[in-house]
Order: structure tokens, then sequence, then C-alpha cells
């Protein structure tokens, strides 16, 4: 449980580096989007490559994937059929349905699997089932809504996720451990070194980000960003605990596990599909910030129960 405390706190510390830099100005205007894009293109992938390129594919592909795909399905689920009954609008429940469910695994996961977890490895199988599955089925969804997306033809949008950075990371870092191949140092070393600058650069962004926020939860969009984080922050990590623990009997630290990544909020590129596609922008806003929020009590309070 300590071991837990610890880690929040040195990711609130280093957040709290990134508020006062924010607020005072010393990265320029671009502080934030220059750390996020090193980060999401450069750091984050190499250092998935690092760890997953020697993890055991045991842990990968195991009982966490159908917790974390059946937890996602069932929160999600909530969200569309609430959705259909007030009739928002596929694309507005769409984008709602995804704040319900799809975490925040490449921003936030990442370092609290390495600081709280003690393995960036074990953020995977959530990183890789909504970058693979659950984002294409959604992308295509807004595309058979009309919801507007300005990416291109179909096809290239449906592979946009599998290009995606993190996600190459990830894949390769997979084969190659599925291969048995020992990838050299001079090659492993700089990425390691790389990889480093993930969680600070994360974090700092982060930190840099809740600088000048507008006050959420106003307006129409009120009721389904409510219902969203809720889902979110309380519904995903109580059913994942439910299937974890009584149907798939996972206890200590495997269970512990699989509920801190359910319960990670909503993830920061929501917003961006919103936007790309003109629709649910604030929902998508809001459902990240006031999720984000939410779950540092809610990560805390699963780490005392399940620590």
């Amino acid at each position: 449980m300590q071991g837990v405390l610890t880690g929040f706190a040195v990711i609130a510390v280093v957040i709290g580096v990134g508020y006062v830099l924010g607020r005072g100005g010393r990265l320029g205007e671009q502080g934030s989007e220059v750390l996020t894009r090193l980060a999401f293109h450069v750091a984050s992938p190499a250092l998935l490559f690092t760890t997953l390129a020697r993890a055991d594919l045991s842990v990968v592909f195991s009982a966490r994937l159908l917790v974390t795909a059946l937890s996602t399905a069932a929160v999600m689920g909530v969200f569309i059929a609430v959705g259909a009954v007030r009739r928002w609008g596929v694309g507005r429940t769409t984008i709602g349905a995804l704040c319900s469910g799809y975490v925040n695994a490449g921003n936030l996961g990442i370092p609290i699997a390495v600081y709280v977890l003690g393995d960036a490895s074990l953020v995977a199988p959530v990183l890789l089932f909504q970058l693979v599955a659950l984002a294409p089925v959604a992308l295509t969804v807004l595309d058979l809504a009309g919801g507007g997306g300005k990416g291109g033809p179909l096809w290239r949008r449906l592979l946009t996720p599998v290009r995606n950075p993190i996600a190459a990371g990830a894949l390769a870092g997979v084969a190659v451990a599925a291969s048995g191949l020992r990838v050299p140092s001079p090659v492993m070393d700089p990425l390691e070194l790389i990889g480093d600058m993930s969680v600070p650069a994360v974090l700092l962004a982060f930190g840099i980000s809740l600088c000048g926020s507008a006050m959420p939860l106003r307006g129409a969009d009120r009721e389904p960003v409510l219902l969203a984080v809720v889902l979110k922050s309380v519904g995903q990590p109580a059913v994942a605990w439910a299937l974890a623990a009584g149907v798939f009997g996972l206890r200590g630290a495997q269970l512990l596990d699989v509920v801190v990544t359910s319960a990670l909020p909503t993830a920061q590129n929501m917003f961006t599909y919103a936007s790309a596609y003109r629709v649910g922008e604030r929902l998508a806003r809001d459902a990240v910030l006031v999720s984000t929020v939410v779950a540092v009590p809610v990560l805390v309070g699963v780490a005392a129960m399940l620590g």
C-alpha cells in the first residue's frame, strides 16, 4: 500500500511541476503540445517496444485481455442504451460511449503502470485492444453516421489506429517477443534511453494543460457527460473487478492490475475523434477533464482496497 501511495505521490509531484511551468510560461505557449508530441511519436513507442520485446506474452494475452474487452463492452452498452432512449443521436452517442470505456492507456496509463504497478507491459492488453479493435469499429460507426471525418477515404481512416506510433511500438515489441529474437544492445540501449523520456514528458505536459481549462459540466451536454464519467470512473472498474475476481478467479497483483487499468480516465484522443467528426466535442472535452480529476481518488481507493 505504501508503495502504491508513493507512486501516486511521484506522479502528482511531476504534474504539479508541469502546472507551475505552465503558469509561469517557462516552456512557451507550445510547451505542452511539444512534450505531448515527443511522448506520443517518439518516447512512448520506444518505451513500449523495449518493454514488450522482453515481456512474457502470457501476461499480455491472458484473462486480463478478456476482462478489459468485456468490461469496456458493458459500460459502452449502457451508454448506448441510454443514448438511444434519450435520442442523443448516433454520432453523439458514439462519442459518449467511447468516453465511457476508452481509457487513457497511452498517456496516464504508462506512467501509472510504471510507478504504481511496476511494469509498463501491464498496460499493453488494454492499449492493443483499444487501438486495434475498439477504435476502428467506432470510426466506422461515425463514418456511417455521416460524421464528416476529414481524414480521406474510409479505408485510410480505419487503418489510422494501426498506424498510431504507440500501437506500432507495442505491436513491434510483441512481434519481437513472439519471435524469440534478441535485439542487439547498440539498438536497444538508445531506445531505452529515449523511452525513459516518456513518463516525465507526459506528466509535465498534462500539468501544463491544466492551466486555464474552462469549467466543465455546463450546458446541454451536462447529462451525457455525467453519465460517461460515472460509467468510466465507477462502472468500468466495478465491472472489471466483478469479472476478474468472480469469473476469471484473479487475485492479488493480477486483480489490482486489471482494476487499476480499468479505472484510468477517459483517453484524451476522444476529443481528437470528436473534433475530426465535428460531433460531441464539448461532451468529449468535459468527459476527459472530469474523469481525469475523479480518477485520482478512485485509483487511490482501488489501490487501498486491493493493494
